[in-house]
């Protein structure tokens, strides 16, 4: 297993990254939010990275943080997901975004990912409930108080994204009412 790639950065492209390693290149996939990150050509760069072995194809995708890596690691574990979708999800949301999504029953955040239709966000949330331990944080309904407010501030015209960065921080404890007042104050803050 390759964990981790500490070398010089020699090629950046939309979706991956060469690091030369000692005379050795590897070609590590990574997310947006990993390639905005990044330092220049010819500088030194450290990877967390995961090595997905197939009878076919053996693949390393790296991350900025052991965080991500972790994150990316669990989504594997869940079955039908595989390295894209995985990819996708840390690259679409944090660890916490995920969790309270998973937590409060959320689809329309899972789904908002590229690549994952309404029956895949249905699997991910079963299949991930026990694996985040989210039991005892929200309560967990498909129409609890986080569904509501983001359901209530789609209505209003504000970005899957807007939504989820907003939402990922909200004491699950508050009311609907509290929670939208409180996400278009940290909404119109941002957009000023």
């Amino acid at each position: 297993m390759i964990g981790r790639v500490r070398g010089d950065l020699v090629e950046v492209t939309a979706q991956t990254v060469t690091v030369d390693v000692g005379g050795l290149g590897y070609v590590i996939a990574v997310t947006p939010r990993t390639l905005a990150g990044l330092p220049g050509i010819g500088e030194s760069i450290v990877l967390h990275t995961h090595l997905h072995v197939r009878e076919d194809q053996l693949a390393l995708y790296g991350f900025d943080n052991a965080g991500d890596k972790d994150v990316f690691s669990m989504l594997l574990g869940v079955s039908g997901v595989g390295p894209k979708v995985a990819l996708a999800i840390v690259a679409t949301m944090t660890y916490e975004q995920l969790r309270a999504a998973v937590a409060s029953d959320d689809l329309a955040a899972l789904t908002d990912v590229p690549g994952i239709g309404k029956r895949s966000a249905q699997k991910l949330l079963l299949e991930l409930k026990p694996r985040f331990d989210v039991m005892d944080d929200i309560a967990v309904s498909p129409s609890g108080p986080l569904a509501e407010v983001r359901e209530a501030l789609t209505g209003l015209g504000y970005a899957p994204d807007e939504i989820r960065g907003t939402l990922a921080d909200m004491p699950g404890d508050l009311s609907v009412e509290e929670m939208l007042k409180r996400s278009l104050q940290a909404l119109g803050k941002a957009r000023n």
